[in-house]
């Protein structure tokens, strides 16, 4: 398999299909083309790989299969090598779990806007909208409820590490570097994740990059 991503500092859809990769178990080779740049423009152009999603990332390659969604990444995986390494066993479980991220994958536009993934960036309690505020609101309870609900068997939001927490690691990143302020329980969940050796292998692959992308790094919208 072939996993074509963008920067692993700015790119949250590249992240979570890296993600889904390492879930799988299964073997990938890793094809990073920095976006936006004339580099991106240049591999658009020629690298074929990259030209069924219309020069988006991530995009995975399988033999003459290719899969160029986050979601659909997942999907594919998750067929190929068993449900249950991606999705929680029971139904009322499994149920909360597609739908917190069918949610994440189309909702919280004003938090992605305002808070644009930055693995490098830091800023102490940055000033968000009240439609930002709303979205945190809201991915702090779906957050509780997971827990509380299907929590007990680990740290992660349905116990052992799944689809769920692939799909809010972004969001977790995004808390990081705008200091968004959370309750204990979130907190201890982040801490989970971000020390996750998975991420922890982004994260420093992250800071070592060198580019730079100045739309991602103007202040936060006030």
């Amino acid at each position: 398999m072939k996993l074509i991503i963008g920067n692993k500092n700015y790119s949250s859809w590249s992240l979570r299909g890296w993600l889904a990769a390492k879930q799988s178990g299964l073997a990938f080779e890793e094809i990073q083309v920095p976006l936006y740049g004339d580099d991106w423009n240049t591999a658009k152009k020629r690298n074929d790989d990259i030209a069924p999603s219309s020069g988006k990332v991530p995009v995975l390659w399988d033999g003459d299969a290719v899969v160029w969604d986050s979601l659909a990444i997942v999907e594919y995986l998750a067929d190929k090598v068993g449900r249950d390494r991606f999705w929680p066993k029971e139904d009322d479980a499994r149920a909360m779990a597609r739908s917190m991220v069918a949610e994440m994958h189309s909702s919280f536009l004003a938090l992605r806007e305002q808070c644009p993934m930055n693995v490098r960036r830091k800023v102490e309690g940055a000033q968000i909208d009240e439609a930002a505020k709303a979205d945190v609101v809201r991915i702090l309870t779906l957050w509780a409820e997971a827990r509380a609900r299907f929590g007990r068997g680990g740290p992660y939001l349905f116990g052992t590490f799944s689809a769920a927490d692939i799909f809010f690691a972004p969001v977790v990143s995004r808390f990081i570097s705008y200091g968004i302020a959370v309750p204990g329980f979130a907190l201890a969940y982040m801490e989970a994740v971000w020390s996750h050796e998975w991420l922890q292998s982004w994260i420093a692959a992250a800071e070592a990059e060198d580019s730079v992308i100045e739309q991602f790094e103007t202040p936060v919208k006030k």
